[in-house]
Parts: structure tokens; sequence; C-alpha cells
């Protein structure tokens, strides 16, 4: 079995830490990964894109962009969402 250093791709990959094509890299990251918490939240609240869109006064292609990380939500529309589905945020 061979170990996988995970920094040492990470680093061949994106650059290293601290450089800008790495801070770019992490960057996108957290924005997918904010992406897919509010496409589960939504799929677990039971609505459909079009009825998250209609509560938060938005249309459906705009939940499909932001459901797809290619466009961020401002926070008071990323909050309209939360709630629009039941949820709230918690903030520590």
């Amino acid at each position: 079995m061979q170990i996988y250093n995970v920094s040492e791709e990470l680093d061949r990959t994106f650059g290293a830490e601290g450089t800008e094509s790495r801070r770019e890299a992490e960057r996108q990251a957290w924005e997918e990964y904010n992406a897919q918490i509010l496409l589960d939240a939504r799929k677990a609240s039971g609505m459909t894109q079009s009825e998250l869109a209609d509560r938060i006064g938005a249309d459906k292609s705009y939940i499909s962009r932001v459901e797809r990380g290619l466009t961020v939500p401002s926070i008071a529309i990323f909050y309209k969402m939360v709630s629009a589905m039941g949820l709230s945020v918690e903030l520590r």
C-alpha cells in the first residue's frame, strides 16, 4: 500500500499555501461547498427550485446558478433562502 501525501498533492495542483493560486482554489472550493449545502437543504425541505425562487422573489435560474456554485448570493439573499426553507443560521 502506497502512502498518499495530500499536502504535497495540493501544493502540486494548486500551488503552495499562501500563493494567489492556492487562495483562489480555496475560495472556489468554499463556494462549491456552500452551494452544495444550499442544494442539500432545499432538497431536505422538500422544495423545488421554483418554489424557493418564488418565496424569495427570484427566478428558478438564479437558484440553479447558486446551487451549481456559479453565483454567490449576497448575505441578504442567503438569509432569505434559509428562512424560506424554514431554517436558521447560527453564528458561533
